[in-house]
């Protein structure tokens, strides 16, 4: 409790910097490569939407797209924006039409600013993935683990201890989830704690962290559609 106002403090400190910088510039659906047509959906937060780095071609969308166009016709589309929680993902999500063979989803950072239970985020999670293999058909969904925040440049002591420990909590949470549902595969997004691999406001990844991501995503799809 004697930590509170500190926590408040630096909370509001960190979200200010973190909104400084803008979704970057690029097209948000299209059509690329050659071989199969891949019908791939990326949903989620704002390292979803590629914060951190000037366009999509440099985001995880673009690269992605980028590797597995060279072995498919990918049908890709982009929804996510900064901000959003699961609850706003699935809000988001119920507008649009399928069907998509795979989809990649990076949620849980705002989850934990927002002080989402571990048991609200099962709920919905596991509401999100019913949306994505019933209503979309996704054969494949790749979910990304929460973030080990504690690890944030952005994040100053003791309020990366705690979002830390929170951000744990919840990945245990959504690795549960994934278990129910042969379809899903959760990874944690394992990237260096090093000044190249954040983005100048210490929150968001760079383009070095965006490739590392968009390369383990890549290898799943490669072995399974291969």
């Amino acid at each position: 409790m004697p930590l509170v106002p500190v926590l408040a403090a630096q909370a509001i400190s960190v979200r200010r910097k973190a909104q400084l910088l803008d979704e970057p510039a690029g097209p948000r659906a299209g059509r690329a490569g050659t071989g199969p047509t891949l019908r791939l959906l990326i949903t989620g937060d704002s390292s979803a939407a590629g914060v951190g780095v000037d366009h999509q071609s440099q985001a995880l969308s673009g690269q992605v797209v980028g590797l597995l166009s060279h072995a498919f016709t990918v049908e890709w589309r982009l929804e996510a924006t900064t901000g959003h929680t699961t609850r706003d993902a699935i809000e988001r999500l119920s507008d649009i039409e399928g069907p998509f063979d795979v989809v990649i989803t990076a949620l849980g950072v705002n989850d934990v600013t927002r002080c989402v239970t571990r048991k609200q985020f099962v709920k919905r999670q596991s509401m999100l993935m019913e949306m994505l293999i019933e209503q979309f058909g996704a054969s494949m969904v790749l979910v990304t683990g929460v973030p080990q925040m504690e690890q944030f440049p952005a994040l100053p002591k003791p309020l990366s201890w705690v979002l830390g420990a929170q951000a744990r909590r919840l990945d245990t949470g959504l690795a549960h989830v994934t278990h129910q549902f042969p379809q899903v595969h959760h990874f944690k997004l394992t990237i260096p704690s090093e000044p190249a691999y954040a983005a100048m406001d210490g929150y968001h990844p760079s383009a070095s962290a965006y490739r590392i991501w968009a390369q383990m995503l890549a290898d799943e799809v490669f072995a399974k559609f291969s």
